[in-house]
């Protein structure tokens, strides 16, 4: 079963159940997604309240090649001290589900990443994104794209220190690629 929501050009979002050809279209994307997944007979969750002016919110995790699950040794710092506006959750890894405040969301990531690795020396290396070059809302400030960057930007530097690759090749790399 494949349920598929369209923004349209005239503003309003469509929705379809390919299972059974249940379309609708609406104004307002939650009431279009609530109907389609009313019509599967699956359990609408709306959206949480939009965060305060200056807070971003975002999954935080730690993933490793290895498994190590959300009751890891590890992670007992931080899952009794998380740090302020994180929770700690179990998403089959170690998450932390955060409303942080940060001029963007990088600033927020980078800020919840530093203050995790000071205080309980575990480097978070994922926004849980699993398929970043889904590219739907590149231009939308604090959307997708946004996410998907920082998630890509944390697992090339876990990746590159597992490598032996340093700041200073990183760096070097993103001068390279005209990053200002």
């Amino acid at each position: 079963m494949g349920l598929h929501v369209h923004r349209n050009a005239d503003g309003t979002t469509t929705g379809r159940n390919d299972a059974n050809g249940f379309a609708v279209t609406h104004a307002d994307e939650e009431e279009v997604k609530r109907q389609l997944y009313e019509d599967a007979g699956w359990e609408y969750t709306p959206p949480p309240p939009p965060v305060p002016p200056g807070f971003h919110r975002f999954s935080l995790a730690h993933e490793e090649c290895r498994v190590s699950g959300f009751g890891d040794e590890r992670y007992a710092g931080v899952r009794a001290r998380p740090p302020e506006g994180c929770v700690p959750v179990d998403r089959g890894r170690f998450t932390l589900e955060c409303e942080r405040p940060g001029r963007t969301l990088m600033d927020a990531v980078a800020g919840t990443v530093a203050e995790i690795r000071r205080e309980h020396g575990l480097v978070m290396n994922s926004l849980g994104v699993e398929e970043p070059q889904e590219w739907f809302d590149a231009d939308t400030p604090a959307g997708h794209g946004d996410v998907a960057v920082a998630h890509l930007v944390l697992m090339a530097a876990h990746r590159a220190r597992l490598l032996g690759y340093g700041r200073k090749d990183m760096a070097r790399l993103l001068d390279a690629a005209g990053v200002e």
